[in-house]
């Protein structure tokens, strides 16, 4: 029986199952120009939040579960000898996209749930020295930042920094009111600083950020002056932040919302970004 080519990878395509694992997954990453290995500890699909734009089917509300560490090293590391060794970017990745840009931290709910975080970052360093991975590869955990009090959460996000270690810290608005309404959070603006400015002394730290038109409608001109308001606010503060990630809808929402979101036009990004880079930080658009 003829077998199947494989499926090639695709930036529309972040199917945690993709490589048949239970913790890694491979994509093709828009935003890290190049191949991300994910690590997906919320493998019960459960978050503390509920972003209304979240590609994840059958998310729950809740935290990580118990994570087998030993299963996790033994993926992680075949893997990635075959990502670096073998022929896994040959055979599954689009020629222009044949490199490891990352590994990060992500995959179907909030990662720093989970009760074995610190021991996790410990893990990716350890695997990381065996392979060989290069000091240029980062390792990246992309977070709602809610968490960060935590003192296991603290020590792990301090350990992150010595092995290429980045925060992508999610910010999508920045009021009360719109976080209830975007993300499913009450977590307060004053908590939202409290812990971004953990996050930015602990480990380098970027805002991520995703903006689209909620019924038809982009984020008004309230939104985007509370939003530049923010993060100005963190500046004068001495928040050592690296700068802003701003991305748009790449995936179909999973969300009963779904219907209601639609795609910014990019020139309306890039004009967002301008108002941003006036204030004095870096923004990466990917639309």
């Amino acid at each position: 029986m003829q077998q199947s080519a494989p499926r090639i990878l695709t930036t529309t395509d972040h199917d945690r199952a993709s490589a048949g694992l239970t913790y890694v997954y491979p994509v093709v990453s828009r935003r890290a120009n190049g191949v991300s290995v994910g690590i997906n500890l919320n493998t019960n699909n459960a978050c503390n939040w509920r972003c209304i734009y979240c590609q994840v089917p059958g998310l729950q509300r809740g935290a990580a579960p118990a994570v087998d560490l030993a299963l996790l090293r033994k993926e992680l590391r075949e893997f990635l000898e075959r990502l670096l060794h073998g022929g896994f970017l040959a055979e599954r990745v689009p020629e222009a996209a044949r490199r490891l840009s990352d590994i990060a931290l992500s995959g179907n709910g909030e990662p720093t749930s989970a009760k074995q975080f610190e021991q996790v970052i410990d893990l990716i360093a350890e695997v990381r020295r065996e392979v060989g991975v290069q000091t240029d590869v980062k390792t990246v955990l992309i977070t709602n930042g809610s968490l960060i009090q935590r003192p296991e959460v603290r020590v792990g996000v301090e350990k992150l920094r010595a092995i290429s270690g980045e925060m992508w810290f999610k910010l999508d608005r920045a009021s009360s009111a719109g976080m209830r309404l975007i993300n499913g959070t009450r977590l307060g603006m004053k908590r939202v600083a409290e812990n971004l400015e953990i996050a930015a002394r602990a480990c380098p730290t970027w805002l991520q950020t995703c903006l689209f038109a909620l019924d038809g409608l982009p984020p008004t001109e309230q939104e985007q002056r509370e939003y530049l308001g923010f993060v100005s606010a963190r500046l004068a503060a001495g928040v050592p932040l690296r700068g802003v990630l701003l991305y748009g809808l790449a995936r179909k929402s999973q969300q009963p919302e779904a219907a209601r979101l639609s795609s910014l036009p990019p020139a309306w990004l890039e004009e967002f970004a301008a108002r941003l880079r006036a204030l004095g930080v870096p923004v990466r658009v990917t639309p």
